[in-house]
């Protein structure tokens, strides 16, 4: 595991930015940068339609490591180029971010609550290469829907099962339970997985760190013992469908808490805007989501 990578990540000041839009969130996406399905006809023609999104969107002059400590990327974008280097390579050595690789596969149907992680058979093959593309650490997602202990119980359990396997690959993972915002018991879900995070947080060898990805809490400061676990490398929050701005104001208000936001970055991005409106654009973005999260 590279040290100057890991040492941004666990000490600098900023966020993680999400670019790791997939299959089924590609098609929406690409409608809010101004690009509708209409100008696609197959799943190669969107994804590079994506990758020229994303590309634009890291060699922006706004884009660079003083206020974004790393970027999670789709399996399809690493695999690709950005300016003729290897994405991976291209975010840190020309921009000193951190690369990052989504590799859940998409979400299981609702059961005791939550949408557990579908089956990974090919996780070994995806975590060597993401060896070879010198990316640093990985990320995935399940969710929770109410507050089930049964079902919280077994979305942490699977989260951290997976990330020891990440682990022992030398990579480091960003384990994502998210609470959905539009749980009508949001906050008691929050409390639940608070429990089951600290119980496996405890069970992690002495020395292991991971990552977590967490929905902004209905109580303010409400992961700070997590946040302070010297197992825990650094905590980052998803926007979770709320706007930037709103998504910025909850950030701000838990203290050690950075953002790792995807809808919320590039909201306002359009493919239509002349390149130094694009920048100006991302640059306010950038820099909305930078102060929230260095509170």
């Amino acid at each position: 595991m590279n040290s100057d990578m890991r040492d941004k990540v666990a000490t600098g000041k900023g966020f993680i930015a999400a670019l790791d839009q997939s299959g089924g969130s590609t098609p929406k996406a690409l409608a809010h940068y101004g690009i509708d399905s209409s100008s696609f006809s197959n799943d190669e023609e969107m994804f590079d339609l994506v990758h020229a999104m994303r590309t634009r969107i890291v060699t922006s002059p706004s884009f660079g490591g003083d206020r974004i400590l790393g970027a999670i990327l789709f399996e399809g974008t690493m695999d690709r180029q950005i300016a003729g280097e290897p994405s991976a390579s291209f975010l840190w050595n020309k921009k000193q971010v951190v690369p990052f690789l989504k590799v859940d596969k998409g979400l299981a149907d609702v059961a005791d609550g939550v949408q557990l992680m579908k089956p990974m058979p090919e996780l070994g093959a995806l975590l060597a290469r993401a060896n070879d593309n010198g990316v640093f650490g990985t990320k995935m997602r399940s969710v929770i829907k109410e507050a089930n202990p049964a079902g919280v119980a077994a979305i942490v359990k699977q989260q951290f099962d997976v990330g020891k396997e990440i682990l022992a690959a030398g990579l480091m993972p960003i384990i994502e339970p998210e609470v959905d915002i539009n749980a009508a018991d949001k906050a008691q879900a929050e409390v639940l997985l608070h429990e089951q995070l600290n119980e496996q947080l405890a069970a992690l060898p002495s020395g292991q760190q991971v990552m977590l990805k967490l929905t902004i809490p209905s109580e303010d400061g409400f992961y700070s013992d997590v946040i302070a676990n010297p197992a825990v490398l650094r905590v980052v929050a998803l926007s979770g469908g709320y706007s930037r701005d709103e998504a910025n104001e909850r950030l701000a208000r838990n203290p050690g808490l950075i953002a790792s936001f995807s809808r919320a970055l590039v909201e306002g991005l359009s493919a239509n805007q002349t390149d130094a409106e694009f920048d100006a654009t991302l640059d306010a973005s950038i820099a909305s989501i930078y102060a929230a999260s260095i509170t």
